[in-house]
């Protein structure tokens, strides 16, 4: 008897109205906020300007989604083009059913075209992005947990999950928690390549190369504890083996790439230093036009006050000159009346 579990959602929609509201959809569309908000951070912070991410963003997100979506359907045909199966349930994205091999795949593309259209270097756009991506997986995973979905082999363990639907073949009990294990692990990644980035200063892709690279070493163990169906090649589930192939490719391009172009980029995008430069010089026209003012008013207030200074001077001046006179005019007098006595 299990002391202890991780409960399934009774539904994993709600309805206001007419209009469905579905947990998976939530946590997809909540992960690329938190995707482009973060790596709109790192591409100011390595010289970029603000908004360009999102910008891209609007040509990388369609794009991954169609891909994404792609790579589940060729890769689980089964579930749609089978016998007693509906085709059209193919284009039901918000059921679930996002492969992030094809997500990444096409993802990039539509980031590439983005770039080409703002000018900037793929790859340095990858390295921002790159731990964005792994949260945005880490809360898209909890997309599973409302559908009840993509869990792992039964077990009693107090953090097992359990499973209450028996829709599609489901059996209720309590499962390894897989989406949880990958979503932790996402997060671990993210930090992993913030803190990669912040101390070997990579660049040129290395900091996606890193992302990849340790996503697909965790995605690989997680993904060997699933009991969902699918396609094995040589005792391996196919994402296992997809898995361990990437995994491979982002090592090599880590390597080679470090001894082609070591370092970071200098510019990340052209203009974005000018247009600094010119609101820097702007705030200090600004500034020197605000310091020029007022210095002429301190030059104002002292000549006011020079001339407040020198006033009193001039009127003492005029009444030493008025008694001089009125000393002239009494001595005429006297004069005068001593020369009547002296007639």
């Amino acid at each position: 008897m299990e002391l202890a579990f991780i409960p399934s959602p009774s539904r994993g929609v709600l309805h206001l109205g007419p209009i469905p509201l579905r947990g998976y959809a939530f946590c997809i569309i909540i992960g690329v906020f938190v995707a482009v908000w973060l790596g709109n951070r790192r591409w100011i912070a390595r010289g970029g300007r603000p908004g360009t991410v999102a910008d891209i963003a609007v040509w990388a997100v369609p794009f991954g989604l169609i891909g994404g979506r792609l790579y589940h359907v060729i890769t689980d045909y089964q579930l749609y083009f089978s016998e007693g199966r509906d085709w059209v349930d193919a284009f039901k994205i918000w059921e679930g059913g996002l492969g992030i091999w094809g997500a990444i795949a096409f993802g990039a593309v539509g980031a590439w075209i983005g770039a080409r259209r703002r000018g900037v270097p793929l790859p340095a756009y990858a390295d921002a992005i790159a731990p964005g991506i792994a949260l945005a997986q880490a809360i898209g995973r909890w997309g599973n947990w409302f559908n009840q979905e993509l869990y792992g082999k039964a077990t009693d363990l107090p953090w097992a999950l359990e499973i209450t639907s028996t829709a599609d073949g489901r059996v209720p009990g309590t499962y390894h928690p897989t989406f949880l294990y990958e979503s932790l692990w996402c997060i671990g990644v993210a930090l992993l390549v913030i803190w990669a980035d912040r101390r070997f200063r990579l660049g040129h892709g290395r900091a996606f190369a890193l992302y990849v690279a340790a996503y697909c070493a965790g995605r690989f163990w997680s993904e060997y504890l699933r009991i969902d169906d699918a396609h094995h090649i040589l005792g391996l589930r196919l994402n296992n083996w997809t898995a361990l192939f990437v995994f491979l490719l982002a090592v090599l391009y880590i390597v080679l790439s470090a001894r082609k172009r070591p370092g970071r980029e200098a510019v990340v995008e052209p203009g974005a230093e000018t247009a600094a430069g010119d609101s820097g010089s702007a705030a200090d026209k600004d500034v020197k036009g605000t310091k020029d003012a007022e210095d002429g008013a301190d030059g104002a207030e002292k000549t006011d006050a020079s001339g407040a200074t020198e006033a009193p001077e001039d009127t003492s001046g005029a009444d030493e000159a008025d008694a001089a006179d009125d000393a002239k005019d009494a001595e005429g007098v006297t004069n005068g009346a001593d020369s009547a006595k002296k007639g």
